[in-house]
This record gives C-alpha cells, sequence and structure tokens, in this order.
C-alpha cells in the first residue's frame, strides 16, 4: 500500500500589519494627534477612548474625521480634510518620537526568528507612508529591517479592499500558499483573506467586531503574539506551545486546510 505523502509549503513571507497588530499605535498615538489636531484648527471634536473604540470600526483616518462629522452635522471641505490630515501627522510623529507608541508583546521576538531563518517579511497596511517610516526609524535598534514597505501611498483603495496585500504579494514574489498575514482588525482580515492569504488575528482590545468575525474566517486567533513570562491565549484555531507564537508555529498553519 503506498504512503500518503503530504506536501507542506516552507514558509514563503510574512505580511504584517502597523496599527495595532505591530505596536499600541492607536490609543497613545493616533488618538491624541487627532484631538490635537482638532484643537488647533478649531473643529468642535474630542475623541475620548470609548468614543474611539467605536470609531476604529471605520477604515482610514480620514474616513474616519468626515463621517464623525457628518454624524455631528458637520460638512468639512476637502481642504479642511486635508489640513486635519497634515496636522495629525505632525503631532502624531511627535508622539512616535517620544516614545509613546510600543511593540505589542511577542513582536520583537517574532521578527527577529523570522528574519534568521530567512523568511520575507514585509508591512502592509492602510497607513501612509509617513506615518509607518516614523514608527519604523523609532523602532529600527530593536528589530530586524522589513523586506519592503506596502502603505495607504501606494493603492487606491485601503483595507478591507485585498489591494494592499495583491501588490506586496506581487513586489515579493512570495508563493501566497505558503504565506500569511499576521493583523488585529476586522478590516485588515477582510483585506487578507480576500488576496487568498491565511490570517493569523491578534485582535486589539477595542476591535470587537474582528473577535466575532475570527472564528470563521481567520486561521488562528490568539490575543497577542506571546512572550516567555507573557503566554498568549488561543481564542481559536491550534494550539500553541508555551503561549509564544514561533516560526514553526505559522508552519502549522500553512498546514490547516483553506476555509
Amino acid at each position: 500500500m503506498p504512503l500518503l505523502v503530504i506536501k507542506v509549503n516552507r514558509l514563503s513571507a510574512v505580511f504584517w500589519d502597523v496599527d495595532g497588530t505591530l505596536a499600541d499605535t492607536e490609543m497613545d498615538g493616533h488618538r491624541p494627534a487627532f484631538n490635537t489636531a482638532f484643537k488647533e484648527l478649531n473643529l468642535p471634536f474630542h475623541w475620548d477612548e470609548t468614543l474611539y473604540n467605536t470609531l476604529l470600526a471605520i477604515p482610514g483616518g480620514l474616513r474616519r474625521v468626515k463621517l464623525h462629522a457628518e454624524d455631528r452635522g458637520v460638512t468639512l471641505s476637502q481642504e479642511q480634510l486635508e489640513q486635519v490630515r497634515d496636522r495629525k501627522r505632525v503631532h502624531y510623529l511627535e508622539r512616535v518620537r517620544k516614545g509613546h507608541v510600543r511593540l505589542r508583546p511577542g513582536v520583537r521576538r517574532l521578527l527577529e526568528e523570522l528574519h534568521r531563518a530567512g523568511v520575507q517579511q514585509w508591512i502592509v497596511t492602510s497607513s501612509g507612508s509617513a506615518s509607518v517610516m516614523a514608527l519604523l526609524e523609532q523602532v529600527q535598534s530593536l528589530i530586524p529591517p522589513f523586506d519592503g514597505v506596502v502603505t495607504s501611498d501606494d493603492v487606491s483603495t485601503g483595507k478591507p479592499a485585498p489591494d494592499g496585500y495583491l501588490l506586496a504579494l506581487r513586489r515579493s514574489g512570495a508563493d501566497g500558499a505558503a504565506s500569511l498575514a499576521v493583523e488585529d482588525s476586522a478590516a485588515g482580515l477582510s483585506a487578507a483573506t480576500g488576496a487568498g492569504l491565511r490570517c493569523l488575528l491578534t485582535p486589539s482590545p477595542w476591535d470587537a467586531a474582528a473577535l466575532r468575525d475570527a472564528v470563521a474566517d481567520a486561521t488562528a486567533v490568539l490575543d497577542h503574539l506571546g512572550d516567555p513570562g507573557h503566554p498568549a491565549s488561543v481564542l481559536s484555531g491550534a494550539p500553541c506551545q508555551d503561549g509564544t507564537v514561533t516560526l514553526k508555529y505559522l508552519q502549522t498553519l500553512l498546514e490547516v486546510p483553506d476555509r
């Protein structure tokens, strides 16, 4: 009787989201930067944590501003939206440089392990290039370099559309069947799976929608990537030994049948 041989692809690439995945950028980075911009421009908005939790269901910062303004009965011109974007960017970069934004648990450890193993690592984000580069400059002494970056400046449609991931797959030449995305949000999960990628989801505490949708659409769901002494909890998917996501664990996710 012939042996059944199961072919397992070697992990080709990992595509990382930024905001809420690589680092906790939202509550202590983007939110206060928006508030400072609103104050400077005399706009009648202030986003506390509870409100911002709700607004994060809207992908894209400027779209978030536009829709919130309309909900408050305020119509902002394109010029005003661009002013908000420009002033918010200044204050966000300043907060990043002052160390208000930190990597999430397990990120540094896993980035280093994948780099040593020669696995391609790319950023795919709905944030603009300036915000991403500021964060990378701040943490460049802590983590290995990425092989490439795809931001909102590179595509016409951001997440939940799959455009960013499709572009990253083309540029990297990675085998999509042997690649994974790491995301934290419902929009990011939709973008990754829409590009045909398996997705490891580490939901942000404020994205309840991601938690609701994760079991059906994500390959695995953990509260974070885990570090020694700070183990992750598996919410859905394959068990994770010692509560730390490793190259070996990611490799097992490639064996999970497509959903």
